[in-house]
């Protein structure tokens, strides 16, 4: 992988694509505000990482920085620094999820959406490569993010709730082990219940 490692580059942010089904929220918080106003008094200190994106022209997808990229347009920055990766989508799905998965805040439903997000990668990967499917990947995996096989699979069954319940489980309203058997219900039951802590204002 390093020897796809360039020098940073500045990219227009008009060339810059969020990364397809990134699991990790981008919020306009304190947290983004104190970002927008360090990118403005010091600029992009970290460089954001990105891969060129394909069947495009000088378009670039995100692997790490969408914060970063947020925080920079909103600060009124034109062009970012940034250090390209010539890696494939799988490649770069796995390099998303392993950059953000140890940040000091992350939500249930980020952790449960990349997880699923780099299993299917290392699901793909393991096909191409003719290894041995799923249970492969998900060994591989619980080595890598160091978490048990089981709770790996728990988490992912949270991606099976709706939104609002999910919002729930964010919000520490729904405990996770209750919200794992939760997502064995299907949507319907699932709004149900939803109308019914609404009602009640229950978790």
């Amino acid at each position: 992988m390093n020897n796809n490692l360039k020098s940073p580059v500045n990219i227009p942010v008009e060339k810059i694509r969020p990364f397809e089904g990134h699991p990790y929220k981008v919020l306009d918080n304190e947290e983004m505000n104190n970002l927008i106003e360090s990118i403005q008094q010091k600029g992009v200190i970290s460089p954001i990482v990105v891969r060129p994106l394909e069947n495009t022209i000088d378009e670039y997808e995100i692997i790490s920085g969408h914060r970063r990229l947020r925080a920079s347009v909103k600060a009124g920055l034109e062009t970012v620094p940034a250090l390209i990766y010539a890696v494939g989508r799988d490649e770069a799905a796995i390099m998303l999820v392993d950059s953000n998965l140890h940040r000091e805040h992350i939500l249930p439903s980020e952790k449960a959406f990349a997880y699923k997000l780099k299993l299917e990668a290392l699901n793909h990967q393991g096909k191409t490569f003719g290894q041995v499917g799923q249970k492969y990947s998900r060994d591989l995996m619980a080595e890598s993010v160091d978490e048990s096989s089981r709770q790996i699979h728990r988490y992912i069954r949270l991606t099976y709730l709706i939104p609002e319940l999910l919002n729930l489980v964010d919000e520490e309203r729904i405990a996770f082990t209750p919200a794992v058997e939760l997502s064995y219900l299907n949507e319907v039951e699932q709004a149900d219940l939803v109308e019914e802590i609404r009602v009640c204002d229950a978790t």
